[in-house]
């Protein structure tokens, strides 16, 4: 497999990831906006700093793929 070809399914894998975790994370947030006032106060800490985790993940999935398509640009 060429480098290439497998920067292209390394970019195809982070855009499943990123997926997922945007998902997850628009519905813990959209749970927590629902629920806060009814809920457990210790699920609500631990829902809010899952939502802000899975944020940093986002963002770093982010950086990756960037990272892997600008090296896709240098060939």
């Amino acid at each position: 497999m060429s480098k290439v070809d497998r920067l292209k399914e390394e970019i195809g894998w982070l855009k499943i990831a990123f997926g997922i975790a945007v998902a997850l994370d628009a519905s813990l947030v959209a749970w927590l906006a629902q629920n806060y006032a009814t809920a457990n106060p210790v699920i609500v800490v631990a829902g809010l700093i899952a939502a802000l985790v899975i944020a940093v993940i986002v963002v770093i999935i982010n950086h990756r793929a960037y990272k892997r398509i600008e090296d896709l640009e240098n060939f």
